[in-house]
């Protein structure tokens, strides 16, 4: 498909609350060279590439970008995350994860400048608007002894030829 994600045609991208054995979460500072909202920190995460599932795109970014291992626990939400400024539209499912093996480094310095854990009532400024708000409906949920929904309420289905 010519043009690029979010900008000619609504794109779909991923996102992680990654969770330490600490209860602290991992959050990466966008890079320079990031097709948006550069300097904010974000839950990490990235596009979702043809025939692939919401859960192994998310485990791929996260092993590409910062060279660790997480397991996806399930789906928070999904929200539309529409930036007029830069006049993308992207369908952002954004599940939690839980890490478990890696030391957290930066492979691709141009999409992210820096990455860090971070106390749930600690978190860094400035972050993106989806990030601060998945960050607070995932607080609302622990907080109400509520869960995530299981991730094969999302799995993929493929449809046959005819």
């Amino acid at each position: 498909m010519p043009g690029s994600p979010g900008r000619h045609y609504i794109g779909v991208g991923v996102g992680g609350i990654i969770l330490g054995a600490d209860g602290r979460v991992l959050l990466a500072q966008r890079g320079p060279g990031a097709r948006n909202q550069r300097g904010q920190w974000e839950n990490p995460g990235g596009a979702l590439e043809f025939g692939e599932r919401f859960e192994d795109a998310l485990v791929r970014e996260i092993r590409e970008e910062l060279d660790i291992e997480v397991v996806v626990e399930g789906l928070l939400r999904v929200v539309n995350h529409i930036l007029p400024e830069d006049r993308q539209h992207w369908v952002s499912p954004t599940f939690v994860c839980r890490h478990v093996r890696g030391t957290p480094r930066i492979r691709e310095p141009e999409k992210c400048s820096a990455v860090e854990w971070f106390a749930l009532d600690r978190l860094p400024e400035p972050m993106t608007a989806i990030s601060r708000a998945d960050l607070t409906c995932y607080r609302r949920l622990i907080a109400g002894g509520g869960g995530v929904l299981p991730v094969e309420w999302c799995r993929a289905v493929v449809s046959e030829q005819r």
